[in-house]
This record gives C-alpha cells, sequence and structure tokens, in this order.
C-alpha cells in the first residue's frame, strides 16, 4: 500500500484508513492472541520457574481426599500410640491381676499391658483422624471454600457419627462437643 502525498496547507488532512474491526480481535482474543507471561518478579514477588506437569500431578495428588484422609489415618495412629504408651505408663493399675492384688506384676507382663493400650488408643485416633479429615475435605469440596466453617462442619458430623452409637442424646452432644473443639483449633491454628 502506497502512502497518501501529503496535502496542501490548505487542504484537510485525510482522514485515517478504517479499523478493522476483525484484524482486532483476531490478535485479541483470537488464533493469534500471544498469552501473556506472568512474571512474578515483575511485581516484586520471589521469582519462580514455571511447574511441570509431575509437579502438578503431585501437587493434585496431594490435595486430593483420599491422600488427605489415609494421612490422617496414619498421623492418627502414630500420635493415638505414643498417647496410649504415655498413658499406660503412667498408670498404676499396668499389669494389674484382680486375682491376686499383691502380686507385683513383671517387666514382661507391664510391657504387654502397654502395648495393648497403645495399639488400641492408636486405631481409636486413626480412625477418628480418618473421619474428620475426610468429611472436611468433602465438605471442603462441596462448599468450594476453605473457611472455620468446613471444620466445625466436619467435626459436628465426626462427633455426631461417633456419639450416635451410644444414642440419640450422645450423638448430639459428640457433635456439639466436637464442633466447638474443631473450631476452637482452628481459631487458634488460623
Amino acid at each position: 500500500m502506497a502512502a497518501s502525498p501529503p496535502s496542501a496547507p490548505g487542504e484537510p488532512a485525510p482522514p485515517p484508513p478504517p479499523l478493522q474491526y476483525s484484524l482486532l480481535l483476531q490478535h485479541l482474543v483470537g488464533d493469534k492472541r500471544q498469552p501473556r507471561v506472568w512474571d512474578p518478579a515483575a511485581l516484586g514477588g520471589i521469582p519462580c520457574p514455571p511447574k511441570s506437569e509431575e509437579q502438578k500431578m503431585v501437587e493434585r495428588v496431594m490435595e486430593s481426599c483420599p491422600f488427605k484422609a489415609a494421612l490422617a489415618c496414619v498421623g492418627g495412629f502414630v500420635l493415638g500410640g505414643a498417647f496410649g504408651i504415655f498413658t499406660a505408663g503412667i498408670d498404676t493399675n499396668v499389669g494389674f491381676d484382680p486375682k491376686d492384688p499383691y502380686r507385683t506384676p513383671t517387666a514382661k507382663e507391664v510391657l504387654k499391658d502397654m502395648g495393648q493400650r497403645g495399639i488400641s488408643y492408636a486405631k481409636n485416633f486413626a480412625i477418628v483422624g480418618a473421619m474428620f479429615s475426610c468429611t472436611e475435605c468433602v465438605v471442603e469440596s462441596y462448599r468450594g471454600k476453605s473457611d472455620w466453617k468446613n471444620s466445625v462442619i466436619s467435626g459436628c458430623i465426626t462427633g455426631g457419627a461417633i456419639g450416635f452409637r451410644a444414642g440419640l442424646k450422645a450423638g448430639v452432644i459428640g457433635c456439639g462437643g466436637f464442633a466447638a473443639f474443631s473450631a476452637a483449633v482452628d481459631y487458634y491454628l488460623r
């Protein structure tokens, strides 16, 4: 396209060429649009390389509900086992034989009772941890928000399910107790 000749001093300037909206749209939203590279260093943030597909896959796995439930189950098992062994260590009735109350228990009997109590606590803590974590993840996925209400709702569901085995009143008390405890922990940690 040739350039237009300059206009004479008394003549008006020629109008600009018409804007072709189809070409403009192709560059803004069409196939010719160039993706904008977001650089946190330009905004004053810490520069980091973009995540690879493997990193994204690992993040998706670690943020999934089954992984969170399994992690809470394992963590509850370990914490419950330690708590059970600790409480057995300070209990004066460990290794106590009701048939012969004056007999001193052997170290083997005491260790056996401590191990049984540790395993019992570990299983209970693992079940409670998995139930709470799974319900919290499901509630968070359903609500689409990550706030304190998720832990209160999941605490109520978990406490109610555990307490409901003993009856309706125990279920309601368990719901309220777990919800209050979850709210207190969430308030303290956030």
